[in-house]
């Protein structure tokens, strides 16, 4: 069993916010394999699936916490601890300005390197969950960070970020097997 948890805020006027790049990779993932209906747990939206190896189905679960953005390491560490799920189990998916738009990058542990959201988790579960970035770029000054990641994507980033969505969304099996390098290639290289 894997947990993929996506950072977002809730409410729909952050939707399309940079910010909110991680659940728009999990509702990827979710359209792509016919997961169920979103439904309120762990202070958070759950959808159930699974996905699909060569070795057969593994059961994933996709969480979209509610407790905004700096509070995620509440629903996240409450998913875990009900599935009894280790970090290394855990994938979360989550916007990366360090990163120029389009590029992704994964690892496991590390820092926060000032991201609120991935601060809270570590505080919950400890610094070894698996980290999905997903790069949307600086904007060139620290005094505007919080104003460019709470704002919404533009209309020209849609020439790179759907396609790195589906991107994310085909290659997500690798990540329910363990495969991380493997899934990074992959979804670097459509």
């Amino acid at each position: 069993m894997v947990l993929i948890a996506g950072l977002g805020n809730p409410e729909d006027k952050y939707a399309h916010n940079r910010h909110n790049a991680g659940f728009m990779a999990v509702d990827a993932i979710a359209r792509a394999y016919g997961f169920g209906p979103w439904r309120r747990k762990f202070s958070g939206l759950v959808s159930d699936g699974a996905l699909p190896t060569p070795d057969g189905p593994v059961r994933t679960v996709l969480l979209k916490p509610q407790t905004f953005y700096n509070e995620s390491g509440r629903a996240v560490q409450a998913a875990a601890s009900f599935y009894k799920l280790p970090p290394a189990k855990i994938v979360v998916f989550h916007d990366d300005i360090d990163l120029a738009p389009g590029k992704f990058r994964v690892k496991c542990g590390g820092g926060a390197a000032g991201n609120n959201g991935i601060k809270s988790i570590a505080a919950a579960l400890g610094p070894d969950f698996r980290r999905a970035r997903i790069g949307v770029g600086h904007p060139g000054d620290k005094a505007k960070v919080i104003s460019w990641v709470l704002h919404d994507f533009t209309r020209a980033d849609a020439a790179w970020l759907n396609p790195l969505l589906d991107a994310i969304a085909s290659a997500t099996p690798l990540l329910a097997t363990d495969k991380d390098n493997a899934f990074q290639t992959a979804v670097n290289h459509r």
